[in-house]
């Protein structure tokens, strides 16, 4: 049996219950959000247990309490199943007036709401889990903290023990559970399995609608290709469109994509919209992610050589792997991570914004001294431009990188951090 590796997810899970009655857990298939629950649930129910799911689909439909009776906290696994089941929660946390009672897990969002009558508001806590940063697949050596650079210390002191070689290899190995202890080949192989499940038949199970496989790989290959920018559904329609034989509208390209954010696949990433100095106009469109680096290789059916060959793409799924890494170290910090860009072509690759106001500016960068040099431009120059009657100013400037020896703050006080030293 394998050994549980601790996740971030753990601690806030267990914070959750403290406060509501029921959590519920969703994100990308093979995330480990089962896992994660079952650590500490006393209860457990599989929605999707081939010998009995048919019997709890029915006892869902004509009697769902009996299927939340059990030791609490109770998981039931893939809820949206039987999306009546939430009602069927919500209603016992009314009932029982007790917090920590249910956790529910779900790799999407129910095909249909129609047997939904009520949000959940009060009741429920929300988590979305991401697969493991490289923190939790122990592959970052987690000594230099972010939370900590909140606190703009003097120095800091990190060793990188990651080369280009293994970088590549982990943008394609990707952050998912059952990966990271496998040989090198066969932990490559899971991602092309879980992009084929996706292209196969998991988006269409999002909604129910079946699509054709062909065009949904010509979609994720062009959004992989897309990764970091804020390409309209038009460009990713015109570039689909190159190499499909059948008409498509940009209606078509937005109902794919939105079939992928229902099964966590995607994750987009919003604009910051900061108080400026100048009248400079922000632009406010997402910018394009997936959940994982791993995903966008294997769409393009890239392995960790051809990245070393290609640094170009090798650095925008590098920045890929960064964003996820920042997103589960922010949801430990009760922050958010967006993106800014206005309209003079200044951007920030990511902001780390928390609860209580305050910001971090982080641009990333494979590394080297020039990009190096011109990411910590980059931060200075947004930091100059922020309004800082109006709001705070920036906690830290940090450019993270993949390639470095040590972790170190510069003589302006940027901070210069390999990723595999970062934690949480």
């Amino acid at each position: 049996m394998r050994k549980y590796k601790a996740r971030i997810a753990d601690e806030i899970l267990k914070k959750r219950l403290l406060g509501k009655g029921a959590v519920l857990i969703e994100g990308p298939k093979w995330c480990g959000k089962t896992t994660t629950a079952e650590q500490i649930a006393e209860s457990i129910l599989y929605m999707a247990d081939p010998e009995k799911e048919q019997q709890n689909r029915t006892m869902a439909e004509i009697s769902p309490g009996r299927l939340l009776k059990g030791e609490v906290p109770r998981l039931i696994d893939e809820w949206q199943i039987a999306p009546k089941l939430w009602d069927a929660v919500r209603f016992e946390v009314d009932h029982r007036d007790e917090l920590g009672q249910f956790i529910l897990t779900g790799s999407a969002v129910p095909a249909s709401y129609e047997e939904i009558h009520h949000t959940g508001t009060g009741r429920f806590s929300w988590i979305l889990m991401r697969p493991m940063s490289l923190f939790e697949s122990l592959d970052s050596n987690g000594e230099v903290s972010l939370k900590e650079l909140f606190e703009a210390p003097e120095q800091i002191d990190g060793e990188n023990h990651l080369d280009l070689n293994k970088l590549a290899f982990l943008v394609c190995r990707g952050g998912w559970p059952r990966a990271v202890d496998l040989d090198d080949e066969i932990a490559l192989e899971q991602a092309f399995d879980y992009y084929d499940a996706v292209v196969k038949s998991d988006i269409s199970r999002a909604d129910g609608i079946n699509r054709n496989p062909e065009r949904v790989k010509r979609l994720m290959r062009s959004y992989a290709r897309n990764q970091g920018s804020q390409a309209t559904n038009s460009v990713l329609k015109d570039d689909i469109a190159a190499n499909d034989a059948d008409s498509l509208d940009t209606d078509t390209v937005y109902s794919y994509i939105t079939a992928l954010k229902k099964i966590f696949v995607i994750e987009e990433m919003e604009a910051w919209n900061p108080n400026l100095r100048s009248k400079t106009a922000i632009r406010t469109s997402n910018t394009r992610y997936f959940v994982d680096p791993s995903i966008a290789a294997a769409a393009l059916g890239l392995g960790p050589q051809d990245l070393i060959d290609d640094l170009n793409t090798f650095g925008l799924l590098f920045e890929t792997m960064c964003i996820r890494d920042l997103r589960v170290f922010a949801d430990a910090l009760n922050g958010k991570v967006y993106h800014y860009r206005d309209k003079t072509e200044l951007e920030c690759d990511a902001v780390i914004h928390l609860r209580n106001g305050s910001y971090g500016l982080i641009e990333i960068k494979l590394g080297g001294d020039k990009l190096i040099e011109e990411g910590a431009e980059n931060l200075k120059k947004l930091r100059d431009r922020i309004d800082t009657v109006k709001m705070k100013e920036p906690s830290f400037l940090l450019v993270i990188v993949g390639v470095g020896d040590y972790a170190y703050r510069r003589p302006d006080g940027v901070y210069v951090v390999p990723i595999g030293c970062l934690k949480d």
